[in-house]
């Protein structure tokens, strides 16, 4: 076995790795920029080496300077995560040349299968159900709406070499098209140094199914069951789960073996996967195959008992694998959910800056569940600009799909992230959404049920009460420490009184509260009652309570008469005021935001790329006005209405922060 092996990746994955390296008893380099000096995988390895600036195309893609630190750190193996080099051939071909391991597929199936217009015809000659499209490499924008027109709209426009939904886009008329060979182009040359194109037929309520695959160099292959990963934004995955709720046996197993047949046509060795999209009717088709780990690899690990990446370790050092496909059961039920720092209520707009504060639910088997969270971040660690927003993977496993919601439910609702924007609201209401808890979804579940965006989180009656209960209950708790404060005025003693008025999501819900030892018994107006228990100290961030037996998780800020509260997804302010300070209340006016209707902010920290427009410009709604990339995308900004530019505040080149004003309107 290796004594030492280099990670050419960063963020979770490398941690990941780490992980599994550090049990078996090898030691790891880990590689850094200069925006991850401090990074967590850093930390975590037994040595580090500097590789170059941040961008990612001056530091962790460029082959020559990871080859020097494989060189320098003496490593007999490299693991390159997903992501980077990962499915890079001559990344492959230059380790073959100075006779280290890489442990991933040879270099041929990473040529066959890496590249997705070559895999599509591979698979084509080898019988496989694939999407209709055009194969061929496409020059420019005007040929790609011609292809579009043929094939018919609507049509996905993709980077040949692309991964992570970076260069993709999806076309429904020429104008769409136009442009999204642009951006595609674009952003595969900077993600991936290689800007060819295809366009494929998109296929309408389609559901995203791929099959773990597992081969090594001796002839043997095995799939590892199934992931479905149909909730997706922008084409890139948000939540992942194993099993499929969709897929019967007989369809399991054929999509199985057919996986398997395509991976051994290619002389495929180490883990990859075979990405399918399946109809209504069970039919499926071959969409790529990507030759290294998935980010959603823990759903699978979680339910087959499977250490993949030891798999891969031992498969790179020549060992033939010891286990069978009869061996290979489904055990329970697994559920990923993707934390990125995008902003939801801001059309998940990429976040940066520092975690001021990161406390992740605690791991490991509690009760009949278990959860896991790969991360490579920390309380106190910048979130930067120049990688992908993912911040962790948190995964929770059940012995029923409904029973990995609910432990997932809570451990989101447990998960505290501040200081930068993030999507744990929204992954928390997917969680609840009937669609999704039906297992009724598909790849256009996001486009269809936030169509608007999303808003946050409009909890029902019941809930509301359990939270105005609960919150009733922690202000009396504060109400008793406030007035044991010293230093009061003689013949001035504060008194905690019983009845009270709790306001939430437009709501007043009058109440009286009888306390004892144990916690609170809440009578609210209409005769319904709630007993309240639970663990809470004023100043606790985190309030775990149950509410008439049942857990409820709280998030908890202090504010001026109450609490800011967030629990499943919702964002609330909750006021908790005597009846007579709810009277009075009633009566303040609400203060109005000012108005920027007439300006183009930022809306998220980035680089401008261009600016379409000019002073003076008449736009029309819809029309595309700059260009910014963040984290790697590229993002157009639109006009919301049509208007006259007054003034250009930027220009490409030009960095800025959140709501900078890019352009004024007359």
């Amino acid at each position: 076995m290796f004594d030492k092996i280099l990670i050419a990746n960063r963020g979770e994955i490398a941690c990941r790795v780490i992980k599994t390296a550090r049990r078996m008893g090898i030691q790891t380099v880990a590689i850094y920029s200069d925006a991850d000096r401090h990074a967590l995988h850093v930390e975590m390895a037994d040595e580090a080496l500097h590789i170059g600036p941040p961008p990612a195309n001056q530091s962790y893609i460029v082959i020559d300077k990871v080859m020097e630190a494989i060189r320098a750190s003496g490593a007999q193996a490299v693991h390159p995560g997903y992501g980077f080099l990962s499915e890079n051939p001559k990344f492959a071909e230059a380790l073959e040349a100075a006779g280290v391991a890489f442990i991933g597929p040879p270099k041929g199936a990473i040529e066959a299968m890496g590249d997705k217009i070559t895999s599509k015809k591979i698979a084509q000659e080898a019988g496989v159900s694939t999407v209709p499209g055009y194969m061929g490499l496409i020059e420019d924008a005007e040929e790609a709406v011609r292809i579009s027109t043929e094939i018919g709209y609507p049509v996905m426009i993709k980077a040949s070499a692309g991964g992570g939904g970076k260069g993709m886009r999806i076309a429904w008329s020429d104008a769409e098209a136009r442009e999204g060979f642009q951006s595609s182009k674009n952003e595969a040359a900077s993600s991936f140094g290689d800007d060819r194109i295809f366009i494929e037929k998109f296929v309408t309520q389609p559901r995203h199914i791929e099959i773990q695959v597992l081969c090594d160099t001796h002839g043997n292959g095995i799939y590892l069951h199934e992931r479905e990963c149909s909730i997706q934004r922008r084409n890139q995955k948000v939540v992942e789960e194993a099993p499929s709720p969709f897929l019967d046996p007989e369809t399991r197993r054929a999509m199985g073996e057919q996986a398997v047949a395509l991976a051994k046509a290619v002389g495929y060795a180490s883990a990859g996967t075979v990405e399918f999209i399946v109809d209504g009717d069970k039919n499926f088709y071959f969409l790529e195959m990507n030759t290294r780990l998935q980010v959603e690899h823990p759903v699978t690990e979680l339910i087959t008992g499977v250490d993949l990446v030891e798999q891969m370790i031992r498969v790179a050092n020549g060992e033939a694998l010891t286990l069978r496909q009869e061996d290979l059961t489904i055990n329970g039920w697994a559920i990923e959910n993707r934390l990125y720092a995008e902003d939801p209520y801001r059309g998940f707009l990429p976040s940066i800056g520092r975690l001021t504060r990161y406390r992740p639910p605690a791991e490991g088997t509690l009760g009949a569940g278990t959860v896991r969270n790969d991360t490579g971040v920390y309380e106190g660690g910048e979130i930067s600009m120049y990688y992908d927003p993912m911040i962790a993977k948190l995964c929770t496993w059940g012995e029923t799909r409904a029973a990995a919601i609910e432990t997932m439910r809570n451990a989101l609702d447990s998960f505290e992230v501040e200081g930068i924007g993030h999507n744990l609201p929204f992954v928390a209401a997917v969680m609840d959404h009937p669609k999704f808890v039906s297992g009724d979804m598909t790849t256009a579940f996001i486009a269809e049920e936030y169509p608007e965006g999303f808003e946050g989180v409009t909890l029902a009656e019941p809930e509301l009460k359990r939270i105005a209960a609960a919150a009733a209950a922690m202000n009396r708790v504060a109400e008793i420490r406030r007035a044991r404060i010293s230093g009061t005025l003689n013949n001035h003693e504060r008194h905690v009184g019983d009845e009270w008025c709790v306001s939430l999501q437009g709501q007043d819900f009058e109440m009286g509260i009888a306390a004892d030892h144990d916690g609170s018994t809440i009578r609210f107006a209409d005769g319904a009652t709630h007993r309240v228990e639970g663990d809470w100290t004023p100043g606790d961030s985190l309030a775990r309570m149950t509410v008439d037996g049942a857990p409820l998780v709280l998030k908890v800020d202090k504010i001026t008469h109450g609490f800011r509260i967030r629990s499943r997804g919702a964002d609330l302010r909750v006021h908790v005021r005597t009846p007579r300070q709810a009277e009075l209340a009633r009566r303040m006016p609400e203060k109005q935001p000012p108005d920027t209707s007439k300006m183009l902010l930022c809306p998220m920290p980035g680089l401008i790329v261009k600016i379409d427009v000019a002073e003076g410009d008449e736009v029309q709604e819809g029309q595309a006005l700059c260009t910014v990339e963040a984290m790697k995308m590229e993002n157009i900004l639109r006009a919301e209405r049509k208007g006259t530019v007054a003034r250009i505040n930027a220009g490409a080149g030009d960095s800025l922060a959140v709501d900078d004003v890019i352009m004024e309107f007359e």
